[in-house]
């Protein structure tokens, strides 16, 4: 079709389209999906080849947040059964991320809930970002600790960090909707900030939030316009006990025309699958492969993902193949100008791939440290999960025949006594 022949053309000119041809794409029929998907995958493919960079999540401190993020399992009044604890210490945080690496992370994204860090925190997490790289050579680490505070940004990179992670997550419009503790611009103040501190920036969206398609555009071209090294795009996991518990609108199909659409405006940035993947693209998660160049390996933040073994599984059986530390990942134009804005001194960091976004918020995580100011408590022991009982899948469809039981609470990993999924 027409639509996707200008589209592929101009997204390997590097040009973004027409916020009408953005439009159209999310307005295809399933009929067209395949033809979709196909001309996305020549954009991505032109930039980044068949490889797929993995990244690792470490939740160094889960739940108690103080703010009100509608889609966080771990926001202010959330009744969502997660697991809870504080501040993971330096060498628990690195034995941690060495399982994602051993799993075939090339990056380790630190993430703790809360509005912000404190100064005490930005140097507790200096301290986790010395110990995992003097430990894993040539891997790159991504801090999300929430909004930032004058000079937090520079000594952050100082310490090592590549990246920063902070979404946009929906438009500016519908922004007060979702959260009402702090704002859009706020946001994008942060991500501006890593920017400045030579950090790549990483930021992103959730889908599936009741957001129209209007919503969509809007910040997927805001976030063009700020122009991060990484995009992940995330899709709502509907947690009980949170706002959101009933958005189980979207479908495997939309959620590939949503990746799609997120291709052909920004062609040549690092596009992340990230949180709920496996809940909403379910068994065509290895088309999203064709659109998206960066997934997480295992488990989120608060919820748990497909078993990293059937990741790699996932990739090798699709025809790509797992991006090695020693490859830079953004095209040379990006990883160059990165590198002369002072963000890394190998491949790596030029590279700039960003942190999945909120994987964890919309996999039911915040961003940044809370301010919950009591004494710190040892981190959680989970029990084994129960198995799930024959007839399970059928009893937990809801009354439209929703997969509600696909959401799976984290009860292994960090946090606990139980081994990570990597």
């Amino acid at each position: 079709m027409d639509l996707l022949n200008a589209l592929v053309e101009k997204g390997l000119r590097r040009e973004s389209p027409t916020r009408e041809e953005a439009l159209a794409v999310l307005a295809t029929s399933d009929d067209e999906l395949l033809d979709v998907v196909a001309a996305a995958g020549k954009v991505r493919r032109q930039w980044f080849g068949r490889r797929v960079k993995l990244n690792y999540l470490v939740n160094l401190k889960s739940g108690l947040c103080p703010e009100d993020c509608s889609y966080c399992s771990q926001r202010l009044g959330s009744k969502a059964e997660i697991l809870k604890y504080t501040w993971l210490k330096p060498d628990e945080a690195s034995k941690a991320a060495a399982a994602g690496v051993a799993g075939g992370a090339k990056r380790v994204c630190l993430v703790a809930s809360g509005r912000g860090p404190t100064d005490k925190d930005v140097d507790r997490v200096s301290q986790t970002i010395s110990a995992i790289k003097e430990q894993n050579e040539g891997v790159e680490v991504c801090a999300c600790l929430g909004l930032l505070s004058d000079g937090q940004a520079s000594r952050l990179r100082e310490a090592g960090a590549d990246a920063y992670n902070h979404n946009l997550n929906t438009s500016e419009a519908q922004y007060g909707q979702i959260t009402t503790t702090h704002t859009y611009a706020d946001r994008v103040s942060t991500v501006q900030q890593a920017q400045a501190a030579g950090m790549s920036a990483c930021s992103g969206l959730i889908a599936g939030m009741g957001e129209t398609d209007e919503d969509l555009v809007d910040v997927v071209f805001s976030l063009r316009d700020l122009d991060p090294d990484s995009v992940p795009v995330n899709f709502l996991i509907p947690f009980e006990g949170t706002p959101l518990a009933k958005e189980w609108h979207l479908t495997p199909q939309r959620a590939l025309r949503i990746l799609a659409m997120v291709r052909f405006v920004c062609p040549d940035v690092e596009v992340r699958l990230a949180g709920g993947r496996e809940v909403h693209l379910r068994t065509l998660q290895p088309l999203a492969l064709h659109l998206a160049n960066s997934i997480f390996l295992g488990d989120y933040l608060t919820s748990e993902g497909q078993a990293g073994k059937d990741d790699l599984a996932m990739i090798a059986d699709a025809g790509f193949e797992v991006e090695g530390t020693d490859t830079t990942t953004l095209p040379a134009h990006r990883a160059d100008a990165l590198a002369a804005a002072g963000c890394g001194g190998h491949a790596e960091e030029a590279a700039g791939g960003g942190c999945g976004g909120h994987a964890k918020e919309a996999a039911g995580g915040g961003c940044g440290p809370c301010g919950d100011g009591g004494a710190e408590p040892e981190p959680v022991t989970a029990a084994e999960p129960e198995p799930v009982p024959a007839g399970a899948v059928a009893e937990a469809r809801d009354a439209d025949g929703v997969r509600t039981d696909l959401v799976a609470v984290r009860r292994r990993g960090a946090g606990t006594d139980l081994p990570p999924n990597a």
